[in-house]
């Protein structure tokens, strides 16, 4: 068994699903998915990074089972021709078939459908310390250093290869001012206190460099 498998098995069983079964297969879903081949950044190394955060800061969450598992979904289905917030409510769907086949309580897959569909713009309330987990863990990506950012950047235009190279610079600037007019990027205050400042000037960089 590798290391993501469990690590998915284990957040599971402490979630309170209770069919073996579904969670092996629930894993092996998820598992597919962040490994097909038209991804770039939304790999098994973005899980992986965004599963690393969530666990340096679950003392924060009132719930980071959830959270750790609404990390699993919430790219589970990442179709970059794909409009809106269709992936991420997409994402939502399957996590939450596959987290009911796997017998986790109704309440829990109620609670990490909530989250994964907050990934789609990374608004969250003032008091949702399992939201902020999620979403600062998201976007952790955008405070690497320059170069490591500049990689990021480099893979996600890759995963917009059909884009034309006009559209794809006006589609990523919207994006970028998007992050940029969020009042903080990050909500908790450690990974704010830490990452903020590098992040905006990130997307501020790239954002300059699109025309």
């Amino acid at each position: 068994m590798d290391e993501l498998t469990a690590r998915w098995r284990r957040t599971a069983r402490a979630a309170g699903a209770t069919d073996p079964g579904g969670v092996r297969r629930a894993g092996d879903r998820l598992l597919a998915g962040w490994r097909e081949p038209h991804r770039h950044h939304h790999t098994v190394d973005h899980l992986r990074t965004v599963l690393d955060v969530v666990d340096a800061y679950a003392d924060r969450a009132r719930h980071p089972d959830l959270v750790r598992l609404a990390a699993w979904c919430h790219d589970a289905v990442y179709d970059p021709r794909a409009g809106g917030d269709a992936n991420e409510r997409a994402s939502a769907d399957l996590g939450e078939g596959l987290l009911t086949a796997a017998g986790l309580p109704a309440a829990a897959v109620r609670g990490v459908r909530r989250l994964v569909l907050l990934t789609a713009g990374h608004e969250t309330g003032p008091d949702d310390p399992d939201g902020a987990l999620l979403c600062d863990a998201d976007l952790a990506v955008l405070a690497a250093e320059p170069a490591d950012y500049d990689r990021y950047a480099t893979a996600i235009r890759r995963e917009y290869a059909h884009v034309a190279e006009p559209d794809f610079r006006a589609g990523r600037a919207a994006v970028l001012r998007q992050l940029l007019d969020l009042p903080a990027l990050y909500r908790l205050p450690e990974p704010h206190a830490r990452w903020e400042d590098r992040a905006r000037a990130n997307l501020a960089r790239e954002l300059g460099g699109l025309g």
